[in-house]
C-alpha cells in the first residue's frame, strides 16, 4: 500500500479531483465547516494526503492546529510544501500519540485502506478526547444493488483510463473500486461508529449513496 501511495503522490490531488466529479474540495470544506471545533483546537488529519484538510484547517476562523499524519512520507513531503509543520508518517491503525491527545480527528478517503476497519477506529477513538469530533469523508457502497454495479463500473474504467493515461499502468488506479467493493455502505458505517462510542451523529451522502461524509461525537467517559 505505501509503495502504490508513493507511486500515484504527484497525481493525489488531480486524481481526487476526478473521481470525486469535482466536488472534492467542496466536501472538505463542508466537514471543515460543519465541525464544532473549540478555540484552539488540536486536530488530527489522518491519511492526510497532500494535507487538504490541514490546509481549510489553518485557514479557518478561527485557526486550528493541525498535525498531518499518513502512511507515505512523498504525501508528507508534499503537505509540508503547503506550509505544514507538524506531520507525521505513521499508520492508521498505530498512531504515535498518547490518549485523549485531539480535539477533533478528520481522516479523508483513507477508511477502506485500513487493514481492520474496527481496529482503526478503536485507534482514533482512543487518541480522541472526550466529547472530540470525527469526520469522515470517504467511497461507500451504494445500497442499491444495481446502482452500485453501475458506480463501480464507471470508476474501475476511469481508473482503467487515468492510469494507462498518467502512469502507463491501466490498473494503478482500480484500486479505488476494489477498495470500495470490499468496504461498508454508509448505513453500515454509521452503526459501526455508534457501536465504538460515538454519538450525535451526522451523515451526508454524495452521488447516490457512493461518498459518504460523518461527524460524530466521542461520548464523554
Amino acid at each position: 500500500m505505501r509503495q502504490m501511495f508513493t507511486r500515484i503522490a504527484p497525481s493525489y490531488d488531480f486524481i481526487s479531483v476526478i473521481f470525486s466529479y469535482g466536488m472534492d474540495r467542496r466536501w472538505k470544506r463542508l466537514g471543515v465547516k460543519n465541525a464544532p471545533l473549540p478555540e484552539n483546537a488540536r486536530v488530527l488529519d489522518l491519511a492526510c494526503g497532500t494535507g487538504d484538510f490541514s490546509t481549510l484547517l489553518a485557514n479557518r476562523t478561527p485557526p486550528a492546529r493541525a498535525v498531518a499524519c499518513d502512511i507515505t512520507e512523498l504525501m508528507l513531503t508534499q503537505a509540508r510544501a503547503r506550509g505544514i509543520r507538524d506531520a507525521v508518517c505513521a499508520t492508521g491503525t498505530s498512531l504515535p500519540f498518547v490518549d485523549n491527545s485531539f480535539d477533533c480527528v478528520f481522516v479523508g478517503y483513507g477508511l477502506r485502506n485500513f487493514p481492520d476497519l474496527d481496529a482503526g477506529l478503536r485507534e482514533i477513538e482512543r487518541v480522541t478526547r472526550p466529547g472530540g469530533i470525527l469526520v469522515t469523508l470517504d467511497f461507500f457502497l451504494p445500497a442499491n444493488h444495481a446502482l452500485r454495479r453501475v458506480y463501480l463500473a464507471y470508476l474501475y474504467a476511469q481508473g482503467l483510463f487515468w492510469g494507462m493515461l498518467l502512469h502507463g499502468s491501466p490498473r494503478i488506479y482500480t484500486y479505488i473500486p476494489d477498495s470500495i467493493r470490499n468496504f461498508v455502505s454508509i448505513e453500515d458505517y454509521s452503526e459501526m461508529l455508534e457501536r465504538q462510542g460515538y454519538s450525535r451523529l451526522d451523515a451526508r451522502a454524495f452521488i447516490f449513496g457512493g461518498i459518504g461524509l460523518h461527524w460524530a461525537v466521542k461520548r464523554a467517559s
